[in-house]
């Protein structure tokens, strides 16, 4: 901390210096003559020395302010702490909206859910101020048992975990492997079961985002515009994926997991030989447990996309949080936003079942970004324009 010297510094004994002989007065005024002749510092500032504040009492510690050449132009002190809290104050609106196709496909396999209060849904209290919602994407293969089979278990599951929602990580992890175990004890019951599914679920409790994700399914985050990918494809050419299945005993062929499925975690497949190892769900080299990452929402997100891989193969990130943004803002309902990204990844050519869930987190549309006008003047110099000259002469030569 800087602290100027002519003011009080707490814990010392200030005291007036005196001169203790003539001889020490004339030397004294000598030198305060001196210093008076010398040219004042262009950068003429108080002498400052610092301090360990870690000794001070926290009574006279002071309050950080934000110095004006750092503030917007009239914007006051009350304006900038009011901004810079703004993340910690923030509570999502929710509004979603989800929309499927069958693609290019034979039979449909994908299903979804939206859930924007599960305290609605499930009858469970309120945990504090803001919402708790539930939405997730399924994406089967090999049948359509496993994805409807997961969508009506998870959700319970997780809001019904002993450890929900203080620990929403270890619920959502638990509630993944427990649907495993449970399908596979259905499909011993009934061997017309076995399929597979990926599965991607978004949680939101208040201003807190939890994505529990295992497969190929995506989910991607807009703040102001930026595509913020809060989740990974798990697929075989992923090197963590691949280091991962081959401490388990797995391998990797032709881009295929042990020869034989394009993602390397899901739920099901447990007639598959080899991939999971039976009674053990999460081991094996085909995994059930998911990836979680959880963030702190803020005024400046303002919407999520979850998709399967079908839409993923025909949009970057990016590019479908531009399309999502620019539809929102011309209509702002989030089921319309659904459809056209649906109807778009159509006219792209993708040959998968198509699944799409946007959220909205705020009740206004997307604002228009301004991108500020640069003060920096560019010119180009005599030399370069009698270079430029001479190089468009040479192209008509």
């Amino acid at each position: 901390m800087i602290v100027d010297t002519d003011k009080t510094v707490v814990g010392e004994q200030q005291e007036e210096l005196k001169p203790t002989s003539d001889a020490d007065a004339e030397a004294d005024t000598d030198q305060q003559k001196i210093i008076a002749e010398r040219p004042p510092n262009p950068q003429g500032t108080a002498l400052r020395h610092c301090v360990n504040i870690g000794h001070l009492p926290s009574a006279y510690l002071p309050s950080l302010v934000r110095h004006g050449s750092l503030m917007k132009r009239g914007e006051s002190v009350e304006a900038v702490k009011k901004r810079e809290n703004v993340a910690t104050n923030f509570i999502p609106v929710l509004r979603s909206g989800g929309w499927a196709d069958i693609g290019d496909r034979d039979c449909m396999e994908d299903t979804h859910i939206c859930i924007d209060s599960f305290v609605d849904k499930f009858g469970f209290p309120p945990i504090e101020e803001g919402p708790g919602a539930f939405y997730g994407v399924f994406d089967g293969h090999g049948g359509k048992h496993a994805a409807q089979f997961a969508c009506d278990r998870l959700p319970s599951l997780i809001v019904k975990d002993a450890d929900f929602p203080l620990q929403i990580e270890k619920a959502a992890r638990r509630a993944f492997l427990q649907t495993d175990n449970a399908f596979a004890e259905a499909c011993s019951h009934d061997a017309g079961l076995s399929s597979g599914t990926t599965a991607l679920v978004a949680v939101i409790i208040g201003r807190y985002l939890l994505v529990a994700n295992a497969g190929d399914c995506r989910a991607v985050l807009s703040r102001r515009g930026k595509a913020i990918e809060m989740s990974r494809d798990h697929r075989p050419d992923c090197t963590k994926e691949r280091i991962r299945i081959e401490a388990s005993g797995g391998y990797i062929d032709d881009g295929y997991l042990n020869g034989q499925l394009n993602v390397t975690r899901a739920l099901g497949d447990w007639h598959m030989e080899g991939l999971k190892a039976h009674g053990v769900s999460g081991c094996g080299p085909l995994s059930a447990e998911p990836e979680l990452k959880r963030i702190t929402l803020t005024e400046e997100d303002e919407f999520l996309i979850i998709g399967c891989d079908g839409l993923w193969e025909v949009f970057l990130s990016q590019n479908a949080v531009d399309f999502a943004r620019r539809k929102l803002q011309e209509h702002n309902d989030p089921l319309v936003c659904c459809k056209e990204l649906i109807d778009e990844a159509l006219k792209r050519k993708t040959a998968d079942n198509l699944t799409a869930v946007v959220v909205c987190l705020q009740s206004d549309p997307p604002p228009n970004l301004v991108v500020p006008r640069s003060r920096v003047r560019r010119s180009i110099s005599a030399e370069g324009l009698r270079g430029l000259q001479s190089y468009l002469d040479s192209l008509r030569s």
